[in-house]
């Protein structure tokens, strides 16, 4: 391989070669993971039947292409029709030696903001769970002898006073059952890392979201039959799983509607977290509804502990997901518009861990 072609290769992020009709004319392995599709299968095509950009770019290229200059396009939503949309920066510039060629790279930033996000989700569970212990000290203890006192109360009662006293017992249990959720969030053991097969955890998930909260709903699978195994604790994934498949259903508001459980492999992603050496996260699960999506001031702070866009809602369920993706070293992210929500988790592939040990 001459040092052009590793260079090329080794690229980490997606980059397109374009001929002088804006057809593709070469694709590095970060672009084919990022398109979802095969160099074989792209090499030709117009590219702007693969990519979708929010965006009138053609006459800017146009103008890049014939002033043989750079072109910088920020904060652009990408689109391939294999996946949601991401914000992403797009660089483009000719190619020396190839009059009409032009070269683009894809930045997306979903990932970059997404990781500052993930690196405050272990400070941020931190702090529910200092939180949770002052409060279970402060506040349960009173709470059992308010509704003691209520019970006791009752018995002494008219049928038209009852109403006040039961009340006074449901309201307290209810505090009870939040502060017990928020004592939950922090009794999350470090992962049990082990190779796991995926598509078991993403079984599981199904057969009990069928059976109970997403009766109503048509569970797609759109599987990955060669994905390898992951790293990962069985259990602690299988709990994020039922939550987003939770989170999906409810979103319906009781209204039939799809999940697409969809997993691939992209071998291009790899995450560095501080002084640590980058770790390839390509294993990717996806949870995909066609719900009315995630309320817009919302959507930046879905993992953070205590945000719900669901009335009566925590706010713990995602926080904890969060919190257990990024103890396996992962990461989560979400993609929201009417009619279509991605939950993404992407994992350490189990053959990569054996080769680091």
């Amino acid at each position: 391989m001459s040092t052009e072609d590793a260079i090329w290769t080794s690229l980490p992020v997606p980059a397109i070669l374009l001929d002088p009709q804006d057809r593709i004319a070469g694709i590095n392995p970060a672009a084919e993971g990022f398109m979802m599709s095969s160099s074989r299968a792209l090499m030709g095509q117009p590219v702007w039947d693969k990519l979708a950009v929010n965006a009138p770019l053609e006459e800017a290229f146009e103008r890049a292409r014939a002033n043989d200059a750079p072109l910088f396009v920020n904060d652009v939503d990408v689109g391939t029709g294999e996946r949601a949309p991401m914000q992403c920066n797009l660089q483009v510039a000719p190619l020396t030696g190839r009059p009409g060629h032009m070269i683009m790279l894809i930045s997306p930033r979903e990932l970059a903001g997404r990781m500052v996000q993930n690196s405050n989700v272990k400070s941020a569970a931190k702090s529910a769970i200092g939180m949770a212990e002052m409060l279970a000290h402060e506040i349960k203890n009173p709470l059992a002898g308010i509704t003691g006192a209520a019970q006791l109360l009752s018995m002494t009662l008219g049928p038209e006073d009852l109403e006040l006293t039961d009340l006074i017992v449901s309201e307290s249990r209810r505090i009870v059952s939040l502060l017990e959720r928020v004592e939950q969030f922090g009794n999350i053991s470090a992962p049990d890392m082990r190779p796991v097969n995926v598509h078991d955890v993403l079984d599981r998930a199904r057969r009990s979201a069928m059976l109970g909260f997403a009766a109503h709903m048509a569970l797609v699978e759109d599987y990955d039959p060669s994905l390898p195994l992951a790293l990962g604790d069985s259990d602690q994934l299988l709990q994020v799983v039922l939550n987003l498949l939770k989170n999906a259903a409810e979103a319906a508001r009781g209204r039939p509607g799809t999940i697409r459980l969809h997993t691939y492999y992209e071998q291009s992603l790899r995450v560095r977290r501080g002084e640590g050496q980058g770790k390839a996260l390509p294993l990717q699960i996806e949870i995909i509804d066609d719900g009315p999506g995630l309320p817009p001031e919302i959507a930046d702070q879905v993992f953070d502990p205590f945000v719900s866009g669901r009335e009566n809602g925590t706010g713990l369920g995602l926080a904890l997901a969060a919190k257990i993706i990024s103890d396996h070293d992962g990461w989560i992210s979400v993609n929201s518009v009417p009619g279509r929500t991605v939950f993404r988790i992407s994992l350490q592939r189990a053959a990569d861990a054996t080769k680091e040990a």
